[in-house]
């Protein structure tokens, strides 16, 4: 990752200064040379370097001292290494004093300006790191960073104020990659519980002789492998919150024993004779429709009305296309630091592209699709070619053809119809995609007989 560091060398012997920008070249970094502290200035007002190696003695103008000052009134987290021939106590004093990081001797030892150099960077690339991680928490766990421009996402972050320090019962649904748990994490952590443990459960990755296991633990000896007693998730989660995913995946035994915990609140180990109380908020998630599997007799319908006490429906991505821009510059952002490649910007037809895609795998196909396109682009900016590979399964956005053959009052009815069902049957989100007063859908409504 050295040529995403860049430094400056600022001195007024010829010699010195292109003999110490050779050193650091070899190293592999991005180097910059300036004749004097005036030059350096211009210089450093154009581009943020990570180190400034700064002659002390430089004549006709300023010297190193008022550089280094100059430079860190723009950049202040600057690493400046103070140079000189003439090392005295009181020139070091006075360097590190107005906020040089090093202070060395010439002639320079190449291999020691390595390692100095060396050192720096590493310093910086942890402080990057941190910074990086601080953010990804900070998305991942705060309800405000959830990135939409749209109004039915914005509807459910209401919603998730609300509902966040109330004990109730969450079911979250919507397609894979639409983000249940990240939305699951913000209701947790927005929430008076936010202190306590966020347990997840992928309920579709494991058996279900495992999965009772991973949900309520097992005594010592409660079957083959049970060397130990084990804490179930139940138990881990006790004063916080278990979110369940996949959760219309799970046997019906173990949808009469999830049953039993939500009414009793208490559960058993496998293998175990103690009962077990808890305190813990369930979020269950499930990207299948829970009222059809009940109705197909494959899910408890007892055990879905428990669930289903606060519904949120997530939309898929096509439906809010408003955000794939945001979305696509928040992950081009995140990915340049972790994939080490700086990428500046994305063209218009490379949004385009993204907006027209129809998005089966929603967000996380989303942020998969800017990876890919970043590591394999070979300039700074993302454009449509680099995102080539997303036509060749077809999953283009359909374009609506106008009809031609109805009478006006017809096609208005139909496109009412769909809005109304794009948007959940919320009125006051159609009539403002419509471009309409409620009032105005309402009646429209009544006239063509719209079912909401």
């Amino acid at each position: 990752m050295k040529t995403q560091w860049e430094i400056l060398v600022v001195d007024d012997e010829e010699v010195m200064r292109e003999s110490l920008v050779a050193w650091l070249r070899e190293d592999g970094y991005g180097v910059d040379s300036a004749a004097s502290g005036n030059a350096a200035i211009e210089k450093a007002k154009e581009k943020d370097y990570a180190i400034y190696f700064i002659d002390l003695k430089m004549p006709g103008g300023i010297d190193g001292i008022e550089t280094m000052m100059e430079i860190r009134k723009f950049h202040p987290d600057a690493s400046i290494i103070i140079i000189t021939a003439y090392a005295t106590v009181d020139t070091a004093i006075s360097a590190m004093k107005e906020g040089a990081q090093e202070y060395i001797v010439k002639p320079c030892n190449p291999k020691e300006i390595s390692i100095l150099v060396e050192r720096i960077i590493k310093v910086k690339n942890l402080q990057r790191e941190n910074m990086i991680l601080r953010k990804k928490l900070t998305r991942q766990y705060s309800f405000h960073d959830i990135i939409s421009k749209n109004p039915r996402m914005h509807h459910i972050f209401e919603l998730v104020q609300e509902i966040s320090s109330l004990k109730s019962t969450v079911l979250i649904q919507g397609e894979s990659g639409t983000g249940k748990e990240l939305l699951a994490r913000a209701i947790h952590y927005s929430g008076d519980r936010a202190s306590k443990p966020f347990i997840g459960v992928s309920c579709a990755a494991l058996a279900e002789t495992l999965l009772e296991s991973e949900l309520f633990g097992h005594e010592k000896g409660a079957f083959t492998g049970a060397v130990a007693q084990k804490k179930g998730k139940f138990e881990l989660a006790d004063g916080g919150t278990i979110f369940l995913d996949e959760i219309g995946d799970i046997s019906p035994k173990l949808q009469m024993d999830l049953l039993r915990v939500l009414q009793e609140r208490s559960f058993y180990r496998v293998g175990g004779t103690e009962e077990l109380t808890v305190d813990v908020r369930v979020i269950a998630a499930t990207h299948r429709d829970l009222s059809e599997a009940v109705a197909a007799g494959t899910f408890r319908d007892d055990l879905y009305y428990r669930l289903n006490v606060i519904n949120i429906q997530i939309p898929p991505l096509r439906e809010r296309r408003e955000d794939i821009p945001i979305l696509v510059r928040s992950f081009m952002e995140r990915l340049s630091h972790e994939l080490g490649k700086e990428i500046e910007d994305i063209t218009e037809c490379g949004l385009k592209l993204l907006m027209d895609y129809n998005w089966p795998g929603n967000v996380r196909e989303l942020e998969n699709a800017v990876e890919r396109a970043m590591v394999t682009c070979k300039n700074a900016v993302l454009t449509d070619e680099d995102f080539g590979f997303l036509e060749q399964n077809g999953s283009k956005k359909q374009s609506w053809n106008v009809p031609d053959n109805l009478p006006l009052t017809d096609v208005e009815k139909q496109v009412i119809a769909a809005t109304i069902r794009r948007t959940g049957g919320n009125i006051k989100e159609a009539a403002s995609v419509l471009g309409i007063d409620r009032s105005t859908l309402y009646e429209k409504i009544k006239r063509y007989e719209i079912q909401r």
